[in-house]
């Protein structure tokens, strides 16, 4: 009977190395995946908090244009201007970044 015993119970070093290549997947995920996410959309929601008028900025649409004001709650609507006195407003968050000089003439 102790034999029996012996054969089903499972050492409990075994369940840990089993569970070993589980947490060296997630954690080559998190530093390959989601961690350099984390900083890219700070380093973007800095970017536009930083936002004033005059910077010349790309829409997440591909179109360049020039800050000219910011409208409604918390400045959440922009105005730019993109070219030949025509302006449009969208939202802040699809800023995609500020547009080189070189590029965006």
């Amino acid at each position: 009977m102790s034999y029996l015993n012996a054969q089903t119970m499972a050492s409990p070093g075994s369940s840990l190395a089993s569970f070993l290549p589980f947490l060296l997947i997630g954690l080559i995920f998190y530093f390959l995946i989601v961690r350099p996410q984390t900083k890219q959309k700070k380093q973007h929601d800095t970017m536009l908090t930083d936002l004033k008028s005059g910077d010349k900025v790309l829409t997440r649409g591909g179109i360049y244009g020039k800050i000219i004001n910011f409208q409604g709650k918390d400045n959440k609507k922009i105005t730019i201007d993109i070219g030949s006195g025509v302006k449009v407003n969208i939202a802040r968050s699809y800023i995609a970044g500020l547009a080189d000089s070189n590029e965006s003439e």
